[in-house]
């Protein structure tokens, strides 16, 4: 039973879940659009996940490469999960700071690996597009409904009633 009670340290806690789940969305997209469209190892301009292909081959080298690539993240998204409430009056400055940093450097970088794939145009200008996308669904779902699911208003009361999910 103390294994199982330890799991729930893996997981993301809350709107980490979320974000984690978002991130990880980008970081599909770009294996599978890689995989797709990637008819040799030296067409990955990756030269770390040009390197595992050559050795391990397409498929596998370049799951292998995003597992590596993508543990450093998780940790840290768990490790964050778990470590924010202990900064409560920062809560919110933190995590649209962590959003903005995560935005760009792992779900625009990522799109704009998988659509370097598709789309003939600047590396600036995919990544900033990833980058957008990214906060079109992170701001949403991570600040706008939790708030609206958490607070209910009773139209015959003046004082909101808060509800617990």
């Amino acid at each position: 039973m103390e294994f199982l009670s330890r799991l729930r340290y893996l997981i993301p806690k809350g709107v980490w879940l979320k974000r984690t789940l978002i991130l990880f969305g980008f970081i599909l997209l770009d294996l599978v659009v890689t995989v797709v469209y990637c008819r040799s190892p030296s067409m990955e301009a990756n030269p770390y996940a040009r390197r595992f292909m050559e050795i391990y081959g397409i498929i596998p080298g370049l799951t292998i490469f995003n597992l590596i690539a993508s543990t450093p993240i998780y940790a840290v998204l768990i490790f964050d999960s778990h470590m924010i409430e202990y900064t409560r009056h920062y809560r919110d400055k933190v995590e649209v700071i962590i959003d903005l940093a995560f935005g760009w450097l792992i779900a625009g970088s990522r799109f704009n690996g998988a659509m370097s794939w598709l789309w003939n145009t600047s590396h600036l200008t995919r990544q900033t597009l990833g980058f957008i996308i990214y906060l079109s669904l992170a701001i949403p779902i991570l600040y706008i409904l939790p708030k609206n699911h958490r607070m209910r208003h009773d139209p015959r009361d003046s004082v909101p009633i808060l509800h617990e999910f």
